[in-house]
């Protein structure tokens, strides 16, 4: 073969092998994200998919992961405990780097043994159940659990307000983070003078009545109404607790507080309390600009699933980044202890269990306004 010939071949072939390397440079990394964005619940699932998708487009447009892109694989659980199992079992059979989500406490439950046995690092926005808390596993989460905020809502009441009987309405579909939420507030409640006057449960679904559990609530003559449920849920109690009494006073447990609370309760819902973990009044430069990019991605606020779940995000993508050879994912996120959040620091302990501050806010005029 003449010497020009097998010159071109050898160029060739070094042609081939530098654009096989550069494809394989060029392989996403691959994330997945659960949560639950259909039926009741979806304003949470929703909110969750569109922080954590806004944090990995943003990231791409920044190139990448060490110049990889990263393709972030969406699942819903349907808020149903054998979808998330199903989805999370798809998601590890998928060699995802690690999952983000899920939204809510009962799906945790459910997803951890799976995430645990694969070792698949799993970063939930929203969880919050106690249940999960102090494990050395690879459940991780970047909000507290319910013990250090509830006695915050509970506290707010009866010292600020001096409020002392509390009539309490929870959901039982998602009992691990309702009773964990419960448990909170009624100890801080009652170990500072007040007192619970009657609980009552349901189970979330298309066609509860809930007129009769807010007639049976009023008559204990109450001067606060706890709701621990989601937003559409929660307004609907609202609407129902404001056509009897148009006084009483009435708080909500954050799951609840969603923008969704406010388009569906109207008038119903001024005045009503929550404790959150965003802050309405934040005018840092951080979070003005997150919102301005997070209204233009998708129209709409984010609250604070959108937040939460933008945070989430960025967690494993900074800990992506920063994982430097064979070092587990696990190790890499619990041994940074500290990420920048959008409105605050991202405190990890050696669980990766969060630390966080919680903002009382009240809606005023259609909107959430933060007080402290």
């Amino acid at each position: 073969m003449p010497l020009r010939i097998r010159f071109l071949y050898s160029l060739l072939a070094l042609g081939c092998i530098a654009l096989f390397l550069s494809g394989c440079e060029r392989k996403p990394i691959r994330i997945g994200f659960v949560g639950g964005m259909s039926g009741r619940v979806a304003d949470l699932g929703v909110g969750g998919r569109n922080g954590a998708l806004l944090a990995v487009e943003e990231r791409n447009a920044r190139g990448g992961i060490n110049g990889r892109p990263v393709e972030l694989i969406i699942r819903d659980d349907e808020q149903n405990v054998e979808t998330a199992r199903k989805v999370t079992r798809e998601l590890t059979e998928s060699n995802v780097e690690a999952l983000i989500g899920p939204m809510t406490s009962s799906v945790a439950l459910a997803m951890v043994p799976i995430v645990n046995q694969a070792r698949l690092v799993t970063v939930s926005p929203t969880v919050t159940s106690t249940q999960l808390s102090g494990a050395d596993d690879y459940f991780l989460r970047v909000l507290p659990d319910t013990s250090t905020y509830a006695p915050k809502s509970a506290l707010f009441h009866l010292k600020k307000s001096g409020l002392r009987r509390a009539a309490i309405v929870y959901d039982t579909g998602n009992s691990s983070y309702t009773t964990s939420w419960l448990a909170g507030f009624r100890k801080s409640f009652e170990n500072s003078g007040g007192s619970i006057v009657v609980s009552r449960s349901f189970t979330s679904g298309e066609n509860i009545a809930f007129s009769p559990i807010v007639r049976d609530l009023l008559r204990h003559d109450p001067d606060l109404v706890v709701l621990v449920c989601n937003a559409v849920d929660a307004a609907l109690l609202c609407q129902q607790i404001r056509k009897l009494d148009r006084r009483v006073t009435i708080t909500v447990s954050e799951w609840g507080s969603t923008e969704r609370f406010i388009e569906l309760g109207g008038s119903a819902v001024e005045g009503v309390y929550f404790a959150q973990f965003i802050n309405h009044g934040d005018v840092t430069p951080r979070y003005r600009n997150f919102l301005a990019s997070y209204r233009t991605r998708f129209g709409q606020d984010p609250g604070f699933p959108g937040l939460a779940g933008y945070d989430a995000a960025n967690v494993v993508l900074d800990a992506l980044t920063a994982r430097k050879g064979d070092a587990s994912l696990k190790d890499t996120i619990v041994s940074a202890g500290s990420y920048q959040g959008v409105q605050r620091k991202i405190v990890l302990d050696r669980f990766g269990d969060a630390r966080s501050t919680t903002f009382i806010t009240v809606v005023k005029d259609g909107r959430f306004v933060t007080l402290e």
